[in-house]
């Protein structure tokens, strides 16, 4: 039987723009890692500022600054 802790290893902490959200939470642009945005499991990742970018999940360390 498969530990709950090793299965939320695998959600994929970035997405491109273009992609589905692989996990619900706060997520930020590569380029801009202090502009945080919530989105929900499933939800298309949009261009920032009108370009593509690189989403990531932002965990508690650096929503704590």
């Amino acid at each position: 039987m498969k530990r709950i802790a090793l299965l939320r290893e695998r959600v994929a902490t970035a997405g491109a723009t273009g992609t589905h959200c692989p996990a619900s939470g706060l997520w930020a642009p590569v380029d801009a890692p202090h502009d945080g945005h919530t989105f929900f499991e499933g939800h298309i990742f949009p261009s920032y500022n009108g370009s593509p970018t690189v989403w990531r999940r932002l965990t508690s360390r650096d929503t704590s600054r």
